[in-house]
């Protein structure tokens, strides 16, 4: 297939690469996000397209990562926007994924068991 342009993000077999499994994750609840009425596919490009673009003129380098990146800004600001869900939400399940992330053996699955972790074990 001829490189249409993709940059970073060239399709292979009519499927798009992902690098990690959450870039395949975050493009799935935006779709989803944008299937069920949630966001408007306008509005979706207009922030993806801005993310992007501040990303870019932070010196970013031009890759898949600064691209998921962008995509979890731009989920993250729509959500935001609309009171589905706040920065402080967000910061605070960011930081409680963190606490247990650093406190699961290696191997092991990480899991979210809210009230486990306090600020204080860190």
């Amino acid at each position: 297939m001829p490189d249409l342009g993709y940059g970073p993000l060239r399709r292979r077999d009519d499927e798009p690469i992902f690098a990690e499994p959450w870039h395949a994750q975050a493009m799935a609840i935006a779709d989803l996000l944008i299937g069920s009425g949630t966001i408007s596919q306008s509005k979706w490009t207009e922030t993806l397209c801005e993310e992007v673009r501040l990303a870019s003129l932070a010196g970013s380098a031009d890759d898949t990562g600064r691209y998921y990146t962008a995509v979890l800004s731009a989920l993250e600001r729509i959500l935001n926007a609309g009171g589905n869900v706040s920065c402080s939400e967000l910061a605070c399940r960011r930081d409680e994924w963190r606490r247990a992330y650093l406190h699961t053996p290696h191997g092991q699955p990480v899991e979210l068991d809210c009230g486990r972790f306090t600020k204080a074990s860190d």
